[in-house]
């Protein structure tokens, strides 16, 4: 089995600009909530941009939430979350 060559791949892939600069707002983002005192070292929770930007910083938009949470619903190209159609299945009972 080959290993992986962590060096190449940040080279290759994380090193980008455009990759950087997303590194950045992460980053950023956490550093606000850390100045709140929502956020801590170890917490097990990410910050959860509340319209789906991740540009958008503004304390407004940000808030804690668990990491499963955080990273369960899926995502469109653009970053928001789907919108989910509520099931309207009847359940039939059994006489």
């Amino acid at each position: 089995m080959k290993t992986r060559d962590y060096k190449k791949e940040y080279i290759d892939y994380d090193s980008k600009p455009k990759r950087v600069k997303a590194r950045v707002n992460r980053n950023k983002a956490r550093r606000i909530m850390k100045k709140a005192g929502l956020a801590k070292v170890g917490d097990g929770k990410d910050v959860d941009h509340k319209d789906g930007n991740t540009k958008n910083n503004s304390r407004g938009n940000l808030r804690m939430q668990k990491a499963k949470k955080n990273r369960s619903y899926k995502r469109t190209s653009k970053g928001k979350p789907k919108k989910w159609k509520k099931d309207t299945i009847k359940l039939k009972t059994v006489e």
